[in-house]
């Protein structure tokens, strides 16, 4: 821990980042973010039902690593983190808040007459963001996908936080429906032919439930995924010539369980009959295993397409991808991850994995290609999302604000790596978590909300899915992770994000 660079790979990255910042050569950067998928949702990842082969030949191509974090078990707080390179101690979004004072904000008709209701807390005006520190590098940026961290009416949207062009849902509560009204294309509503039916909309009276016509109502005629896939493939086209990043941060696999007929079916086949989900706050399903199988697909196909795409334009060589996903597996009433043991090799259920510090909560897949500009392997060097702004702007040459992460650029290339000492989450729901990472250690606090100040350890290494707790054994170790929260905590001015720490 604690590594220094060495002369000699300060020099080679130096140099080659140098070129860069020239301007004489500057790579393409793709962010790819899914929703909800698990470490364990892709072959390379050793998933056994569900067939990834394109993001399969990404980590084929570049580096798998094995031990990368999110920054938060929750979709909006992870892309906070994400986005501005700050860890949940730090920053300003810590859970998901659907500021509710506004009105009926989970009424989708009534979302659709006002937008007023639509998106969750935002960032501070003038947060640098990927976006922003990319576009001031000369970059032209673009997001297509989920927003989550802030309103339309705010000084949080896409457009206003870097990014040239935006194309998706601003509202994660919009993400609930893969057939939705509208999406946003810029600062402006894009209608679509779908009619509204709302998350939670059942099966009518009477109707079968093992008849596939009775959930006919729940298919529009555009699927979403399909627009944000054209406006990805038009921005690169658009930009082919000149440097681009772009964040394509799917709304997929999340809930409901919505995929196109072709891939369902396939699936179908594949795993044969099974039993219908009622889809409580999200939509019933009739083959819940073979559509969240046909979701993961689909977006597969799409991956393919770009990388087909890339090499027809004479572009993927200079481009890097970067996979991963927002946090892990969900557990709900839509949910079949447990059937798919999504977060293998870790837990997954519920307490397990999204909206847990549990390694099936934070633990992501998370793969690096650059054309033949890196030498392909797994790598287990640990890191988490706040590391991703400096290790994009040592690549690209772009000026670095203060951030908690550190540039993983040196493991891409085969140089000497700068280590973390530790990593740090907290996450205020769910009764309240805090998480440290030291080495192969674990440090887990449950229950913060209700004054628990029992610390559990866990020896990742010989146990991964956290099933010994070895406080008792090695007391120094935990109270070297209390100082951790001590030095990594800061107060939160939002009630929903902040946390007492309890006294120990």
């Amino acid at each position: 821990m604690n590594k220094i660079l060495s002369l000699a790979a300060l020099t080679a990255v130096g140099s080659l980042t140098g070129a860069y910042a020239a301007g004489k050569s500057k790579p393409n950067v793709i962010f790819i973010l899914m929703d909800d998928a698990g470490y364990g949702d892709f072959g390379c990842y050793g998933q056994k039902k569900t067939e990834t082969p394109n993001i399969d030949k990404l980590s084929e191509n570049g580096i798998r690593f094995t031990n990368m974090y999110c920054s938060c078990p929750l979709s909006s707080p992870s892309r906070c983190g994400l986005l501005t390179g700050i860890h949940s101690g730090h920053a300003q979004i810590r859970a998901n808040d659907e500021m509710t004072w506004r009105g009926d904000v989970w009424n989708h008709e009534a979302m659709l007459k006002d937008s007023t209701l639509e998106g969750q807390a935002p960032m501070l005006k003038g947060t640098p963001t990927l976006g922003s520190v990319l576009k001031k590098a000369g970059y032209k940026t673009a997001m297509v996908g989920k927003w989550g961290v802030g309103s339309p009416t705010s000084e949080s949207t896409p457009n206003k936080m870097g990014f040239d062009k935006y194309y998706g849902c601003i509202c994660q509560r919009q993400a609930h429906n893969y057939y939705p009204p509208f999406l946003w294309n810029n600062d402006k509503r894009e209608y679509l032919d779908n009619k509204l039916v709302c998350p939670g909309t059942r099966l009518d009276e009477g109707a079968d439930p093992y008849d596939i016509n009775s959930y006919a109502k729940y298919t529009g005629n555009i699927y979403s995924p399909d627009k944000m896939y054209e406006h990805v493939i038009g921005f690169v086209n658009d930009n082919k010539d000149k440097p681009f990043f772009l964040m394509w941060t799917t709304p997929l696999p999340h809930s409901p369980m919505q995929a196109p007929q072709k891939w369902v079916d396939y699936y179908v086949k594949k795993f044969g009959d099974e039993k219908p989900i009622k889809g409580t706050g999200y939509y019933p399903s009739r083959y819940p295993r073979a559509t969240y199988a046909a979701m993961i697909s689909y977006f597969d196909e799409q991956v393919g397409g770009l990388v087909a795409e890339l090499k027809r334009l004479g572009i993927y060589d200079n481009t890097m991808i970067i996979f991963t996903s927002d946090n892990g597996p969900a557990n709900n009433s839509c949910s079949s991850t447990t059937w798919f043991d999504s977060a293998q090799p870790f837990r997954c259920g519920k307490g397990w994995g999204k909206a847990s510090l549990r390694e099936g909560g934070i633990r992501m897949p998370f793969i690096v290609t650059y054309g033949k500009k890196i030498k392909p392997g797994v790598s287990d060097h640990m890191g988490y999302f706040p590391d991703v702004m400096p290790t994009l702007c040592e690549l690209t040459g772009a000026e670095c604000p203060k951030t908690d992460g550190k540039s993983f650029l040196p493991t891409l290339f085969n140089k000497k790596q700068p280590e973390h000492e530790y990593l740090y989450w907290e996450y205020p729901g769910s009764k309240g978590w805090i998480a440290v990472r030291e080495g192969k250690w674990k440090g887990l606090l449950r229950r913060v909300r209700e004054n628990n100040n029992k610390f559990e350890l866990f020896d990742l290494e010989a146990d991964p899915r956290e099933t010994t707790n070895l406080a008792d054994k090695y007391p120094e170790i935990v109270e070297r992770m209390w100082q951790r929260v001590a030095a990594s905590h800061e107060p939160n001015s939002n009630p929903l994000f902040n946390m007492e720490i309890p006294a120990h």
